[in-house]
Formats: C-alpha cells, sequence, structure tokens
C-alpha cells in the first residue's frame, strides 16, 4: 500500500498557483509546503478564497501547478500527459463534490458504476463492487432509485459510494457538507471518519466548518494562498 513504509503519499514543495484575469495575475497558491501520509485524514480549512479547494484540485491532477512540486502516490503529476493523468486519476482518486454531480437520468446504482465502466470488470464484478459501496453509506435499499428520489443527505452518500467503489488510494471531499443539514452532514462526516478509522482510507477534506474538522485527525489552515504554520 503506498506511504505504508512512512514515508509521505503526498509531498507538496514550494507549490504556487497563479491564475490570469485579463492583465491581472491573482496568486491563489503562494509557497505551499505539506506532507501527507498513508492513513491520515486531513481537514484544509480557510476562508473562501484562501486556496484550499485549488490545493484539493493540484493534488486530484485537476489542475496544474505554476511552480514547485506536487508529488502524489510517488508521482510528478506536472510530468504526466492528460491521457496518463485521467488515467492515473481514475485509478487512485476518489472526489467528492460539493454538489453532489450525480447524473439525473442513472439511478444511485447507475451512478455508482461510472468510475468502475473504465476499467476491465465483468457486470458481475461491478455489481459486487457497487452494492459494497452503497452498503457502507447505508443505502442498500436504494439502489434503482434517482437523484430526485432521494434527500440531499442521501445523493451526497450516493456520491461518496461513487467516489469509492473503485476503491482508491485517496478520497478528496471538496466541503461535502456545503450543501447539507446539519444532520444530514454529520451523517456524512460519520461516513468519512468510518471510511478513515475501518478502511484506513487517507481522506483530505476541505471545509469552512468548524464542526468539520473535529472528525479529522490533522487540520490545516490556509489564508490568503499561504499555508499557516501548525
Amino acid at each position: 500500500m503506498p506511504g505504508s513504509d512512512g514515508k509521505p503519499v503526498i509531498e507538496i514543495r514550494g507549490l504556487q498557483k497563479v491564475f490570469a484575469h485579463g492583465d491581472t495575475e491573482v496568486a491563489a497558491l503562494e509557497n505551499i509546503d505539506i506532507d501527507i501520509h498513508q492513513g491520515e485524514f486531513v481537514c484544509l480549512m480557510g476562508p473562501s478564497g484562501s486556496g484550499k479547494s485549488t490545493l484539493l484540485h493540484l493534488i486530484a491532477g485537476l489542475d496544474n501547478p505554476t511552480g514547485g512540486q506536487c508529488r502524489v502516490l510517488g508521482q510528478e503529476l506536472s510530468d504526466m500527459s492528460e491521457r496518463d493523468l485521467s488515467r492515473w486519476r481514475n485509478e487512485h482518486i476518489g472526489f467528492i463534490f460539493q454538489s453532489f454531480n450525480l447524473i439525473p437520468v442513472l439511478t444511485a446504482y447507475e451512478n455508482v458504476e461510472m468510475p468502475l465502466l473504465l476499467t476491465g470488470l465483468s457486470r458481475k464484478e461491478r455489481g459486487e463492487h457497487i452494492e459494497a459501496a452503497l452498503g457502507i453509506v447505508g443505502l442498500s435499499d436504494r439502489l434503482t432509485h434517482y437523484p430526485r428520489q432521494l434527500s440531499g443527505g442521501q445523493e451526497q452518500r450516493v456520491a461518496i459510494a461513487r467516489a469509492l467503489v473503485a476503491d482508491p488510494d485517496l478520497v478528496l471531499a471538496d466541503e461535502p457538507t456545503g450543501d447539507l443539514d446539519a444532520k444530514s452532514a454529520e451523517e456524512v462526516l460519520t461516513i468519512l471518519r468510518k471510511l478513515n478509522q475501518d478502511y484506513g482510507k487517507t481522506i483530505i477534506m476541505v471545509t469552512h466548518d468548524p464542526k468539520a474538522s473535529g472528525y479529522a485527525t490533522v487540520t490545516r489552515h490556509l489564508d490568503k494562498g499561504q499555508m499557516l504554520p501548525l
């Protein structure tokens, strides 16, 4: 398992990200250094615009840094082609979005199946993975339900099952409780903590909710594109 020898699964040094807006350049991240180890549940906190979601997207290979090093699971992401990066992401990263991003015309089962369609698994094997993932998030009785038939909390749990179904090395969550009521948010955070404690998943969660950070094992704060000291 990557990182089981104590070496970080994520090594970030001097990471920078600059966005161009017309003739103006805006530094979203400046000189970020952070190590994340196998089995940690890391919470990235900070106000809007602090760069926390940008950092998560760079770790996922969804965007490219302007400078510095971003080594994830032994891979320097900026050295990979888009095709290789896409394949790597599908094999190693499970991403949970704030807005669920479920496909309305597909059932919970079919939404969770999406990442597996890019693998060589048989239909039977895919079914076993899907049912296991939906079981972990407590939705074994909602396989044939469409997103419109689910509550917001249930939709996010389907999204978590989709992120888990291919057994990724890293689970990345961007404001996973941002669109949920307090009870549903607690259910989602409890599932993430269970994935970390019972299944050993390495989780990185972006949030602005101080209550959410209580579920993590490590909390780091960003402000104006910089990582604050511990």
